[in-house]
């Protein structure tokens, strides 16, 4: 599958998702509000279906992840899929399906962006945890219940929500289950930027625009650095960085970056 054109992913029949173009940004909406957006079977395959054609698109340069309706971003999984009787090898696959999705989120080459309100809690946070940027609406809740059923947040709850924020604040919200609001967030590195609700998808807007006016090997290449870098150590990470760096001095990019420099415009980038 190769540079899966805008067409493909825009004519899909979602039925829990909602998908739009905005020129080079791609805005996938969790469309389910009466559920407060939660996962069900529809948009686990949805997710399955566009994963992989994100990763095959070379016109995409930002997504943005939003939630319908005024009162979730995401409320998880709907609870009716752990009532099943999971065989346990099986469960491990399906569940891997989920965590295939986000890791894929956190790796393509391109900024994601998570714009969120309401309630943002369970999958949905684990969602917005995989993406770059999360953008919260004033008034927005954090948390996970997964304790309450005698589960865990088991999709990045736990995992990626240690490196972001620490073992005080993860224990506070996996272990106590304590929601935490905007203002924590912000203090705990949860999300980086505040809008109100009313301004929420022109802030994300905003700012997926300015990313897409960058030079898209560059950011590319940065963010599989800086994920790799969270693993390794700091030596290990500047051999990448110096690689990195060898790469694209030798890109037509970074040609035109100079030119633009020195002849005082906007540079024109086309990602080679």
């Amino acid at each position: 599958m190769i540079n899966e054109s805008n067409d493909v992913i825009a004519s899909y029949d979602f039925k829990a998702l909602k998908v739009e173009f905005e020129d080079d940004i791609l805005v996938i909406t969790l469309n389910r509000p009466e559920r407060l957006n939660a996962f069900n079977d529809d948009m686990r395959a949805e997710f399955n279906w566009i994963g992989p054609r994100l990763e095959a698109n070379g016109n995409i340069r930002a997504i943005i992840f939003e939630g319908a309706g005024e009162r979730a971003f995401c409320a998880g999984a709907d609870i009716s899929w752990f009532e099943q009787e999971w065989d346990t090898e099986r469960f491990r696959i399906e569940y891997r399906w989920i965590h295939d999705f986000f890791d894929r989120l956190e790796r393509i080459e391109v900024p994601v962006i998570a714009a969120v309100h309401g309630i943002c809690a369970c999958g949905g946070l684990e969602l917005a945890m995989a993406c770059d940027f999360r953008i919260a609406a004033e008034g927005t809740k954090f948390g996970f219940t997964e304790g309450n059923i005698n589960l865990i947040p088991g999709s990045g709850g736990c995992s990626r929500l240690v490196k972001l924020v620490g073992p005080g604040w993860a224990k506070e919200m996996v272990l106590a289950g304590e929601f935490i609001d905007t203002e924590r967030a912000m203090i705990t590195g949860l999300v980086t930027r505040l809008a109100p609700y009313e301004e929420l998808h022109e802030a994300a807007m905003a700012l997926a625009r300015k990313l897409t006016t960058k030079a898209p090997m560059a950011m590319g290449l940065a963010k599989a650095i800086m994920n790799a870098c969270d693993d390794m150590d700091s030596s290990s990470g500047r051999i990448l960085e110096r690689i990195g760096q060898s790469v694209l001095i030798k890109s037509d990019d970074h040609g035109e970056g100079i030119r633009a420099f020195r002849e005082k415009r906007k540079p024109v980038y086309e990602g080679k």
